[in-house]
């Protein structure tokens, strides 16, 4: 083969050369849209290796006239869980690396605006969409766009639209019986913070309203109030829960700023764990685990995976169930039990 000079860009057809194939069967197997034999398929890949090619993504993008980017709108607010919002991020990342496409993240709050500036610049392909309100504004937007969208949490009215989360109407239950099933009968949810209820996130309302059916449907009191973010705020609110309603047995802690927090004031306010109080958490299963935490997991990298999934699902016009809702699962460990034990 006629040797480069160093610098110079290796092509498809440097590869079929250097191979000893047609450049349409190199393209081929870059591709995978065609079955090429193992054999063939090696002596490209080892050619590609050899010579350090690498596709060209502008050229790529024109020839398929897609970006080979997604946008991954996630506005940051008031009352949000950065860590594990992060997570979700990169999942949602690694996945669609996966894929071949690069992820713009567009942390700005901006609306059905900022949806509207995204879907006329032409920089992406698909766009998925966090923080998901019952009545999100953005939502009528996204079914009006050409632009093919997932939503990490589901509105109101699914209709239209692919949307993809743990059931946290089903994690809010699930505590629920699990505390009313070891003798508890009188349950408080601390949840997140007051900002979070007030802008109607769809994950909040929903394990609240699981909570309050579970409880309802067992016979259990119960009672749901926010929590606000740091220790000290943390402390007060746990003070004002336990002063108002003092034959609390069981927690249920949906806001995983306020686990560690909870779990050092129960003890300075008379209340062991798990003998006087038993605490349940829907919260990331490593902070379950680093405090032996009973709880249900949030599966951010399972939700990831699965929202940039159904992404490129729409991408190549296939069809996709308008809602798929994770089922929780509950782990027992050492902050639950029967009362008084």
């Amino acid at each position: 083969m006629t040797g480069r000079v160093a610098g110079d860009q290796v092509t498809i057809a440097d590869v079929a050369r250097h191979a000893g194939v047609a450049a349409s069967t190199v393209s081929y197997v870059l591709s995978g849209k065609r079955a090429i034999s193992a054999t063939t398929r090696g002596r490209v890949l080892a050619s590609v290796r050899a010579l350090g090619y690498h596709p060209n993504a502008g050229a790529r993008a024109l020839a398929s006239r897609r970006a080979n980017v997604i946008a991954l709108v996630l506005p940051l607010r008031t009352g949000m869980q950065v860590p594990v919002v992060m997570r979700f991020a990169t999942a949602v990342v690694t996945t669609a690396r996966r894929h071949d496409h690069d992820v713009l993240l567009v942390t700005a709050d901006e609306g059905p605006a900022g949806l509207h500036r995204i879907a006329g610049s032409a920089l992406v392909d698909g766009v998925l969409l966090m923080d998901v309100e019952l009545e999100d504004s953005r939502v009528p937007l996204l079914r009006e766009l050409a632009l093919p969208g997932v939503l990490i949490g589901h509105p109101t009215d699914s209709s239209g639209l692919a949307c993809v989360d743990l059931d946290f109407r089903r994690a809010g239950e699930l505590c629920v019986e699990h505390l009313a099933g070891a003798g508890h009968r009188r349950i408080a949810l601390l949840g997140a913070p007051a900002a979070v209820y007030d802008r109607g996130t769809g994950f909040a309302h929903r394990t609240r309203a699981g909570v309050l059916a579970a409880a309802d449907r067992l016979g259990v009191d119960a009672v749901a109030r926010p929590c606000e973010e740091g220790p000290a705020a943390v402390r007060r609110d746990l003070e004002a829960l336990l002063a108002d309603h003092p034959d609390v047995t069981g927690l249920v802690v949906q806001n995983e700023s306020a686990v560690g927090p909870v779990l050092s004031a129960l003890p300075l306010l008379g209340r062991r764990v798990p003998r006087d109080v038993s605490v349940v958490a829907v919260c990331p299963d490593e902070l379950a685990e680093q405090f032996g935490l009973t709880g249900v997991p949030v599966p951010a990298e399972e939700v990831g995976r699965q929202a940039v999934t159904l992404l490129m699902r729409r991408l190549r016009d296939e069809p996709v169930p308008e809602v798929t809702l994770l089922e929780p699962r509950l782990t027992v460990r050492d902050t639950s039990g029967r009362p008084g034990r």
